[in-house]
């Protein structure tokens, strides 16, 4: 019987290993080199086969079934997720599952991305029959064009071959990174050429913070009676006392046909305190040319600008320089989206 000792011992490493940071830089370095001769093959022999398979995908009627074993299947999962998000219809089917019934989920009007570093995966074999058999095409990522997988498949991805950051050359790590390189380029490769527009994001994205960013200012902004606004003319005294009542610290400036020419905040208002400051008009305070944003700007567009101008809140403004609403940060925050 094994009371723990002997594992315990048979676990020691037979020399010192490396500091964990010194660990973590060489898996990174590996991993680098790695995607270094992916980026040196997709620039000479594979990007001929690249932009047939990425033809292939955005022309097919059907969805892009991806499958793949172990390691393999895990990013596989990742990539048909990517590619879902982005406009190209696509799931993963498990290889194991496939044999026992889910063979049926794929149609001839599908094309099959299959992963597997040997390309020999047992696994795969009912996936790649059925492929064959009813005219499915077949897209392999290998990195053995001549194995089992490479030869049944309509189009090779061959992975160049690179060292694996497991010091036993064992654990999938390199390889899965360039699996996983490879899978997002094609998923955003698809992307342009559908013309997938942020405004495509939103529709798959509604929830969390991306489904916040992707949001419009004219979902989020205040309007009406909200507005903190005041013609030309007006003084001071009365502009404080709309600040003060509208609560967003800041006051917009229209002109006669009621288009923002002006703002005026509490830094203006500090630059310009004195005695008379009461009786003076607007137009002697306010800061001319303010940032605006048009009602259809993404809340993510919006919250960089007030970042980069360092300020609290926007007038959302159509294009006839009528303002129709204002954003004020909390408002992103309370969405989440910042």
């Amino acid at each position: 019987m094994n009371d723990g000792r002997t594992t315990a011992a048979r676990l020691e490493p037979v020399s010192k290993p490396d500091a964990p940071a010194a660990c973590a830089l060489r898996t990174v370095e590996t991993e680098i080199a790695g995607l270094e001769a992916l980026r040196a093959a997709l620039a000479n022999g594979m990007a001929t086969t690249f932009d047939d398979v990425a033809l292939l995908l955005s022309s097919i009627r059907g969805r892009v079934v991806v499958t793949g074993m172990g390691k393999s299947g895990h990013i596989g999962t990742k990539i048909a997720a990517t590619m879902a998000s982005t406009g190209t219809p696509a799931f993963f089917v498990h290889p194991a599952e496939a044999s026992h019934g889910d063979l049926g989920m794929i149609t001839d009007q599908d094309a099959v991305l299959a992963l597997s570093w040997s390309g020999e995966t047992v696994e795969l074999a009912s996936i790649i029959s059925y492929a064959k058999r009813f005219r499915v095409p077949l897209v392999a990522i290998t990195s053995k064009r001549g194995s089992s997988l490479g030869r049944a498949a309509d189009f090779v991805l061959e992975l160049p071959q690179a060292a694996e950051a497991c010091p036993h050359g064992l654990a999938p790590t390199t390889s899965t990174m360039l699996q996983l390189a490879l899978g997002d380029a094609i998923a955003i490769a698809l992307l342009e050429m559908r013309g997938f527009t942020e405004l495509d994001f939103r529709v798959f994205h509604p929830g969390g913070k991306l489904g916040a960013n992707l949001r419009h200012a004219r979902d989020l902004m205040h309007s009406g009676d909200r507005l903190p606004l005041a013609p030309l003319g007006t003084t001071m005294s009365e502009a404080i006392l709309t600040i003060s009542s509208k609560g967003f610290g800041c006051l917009g400036v229209t002109d006669s046909e009621g288009r923002l020419i002006g703002v005026i905040t509490d830094g203006d208002l500090r630059r310009n305190l004195s005695s008379d400051l009461l009786g003076r008009h607007v137009e002697e305070v306010m800061s001319r040319k303010p940032r605006t944003i048009a009602p259809e700007t993404l809340a993510a567009s919006a919250l960089e600008t007030l970042n980069a101008s360092s300020i609290t809140a926007l007038f959302v403004v159509e294009e006839t320089g009528r303002p129709v609403g204002i954003l004020h940060l909390h408002d992103l925050l309370r969405v989440g989206a910042a």
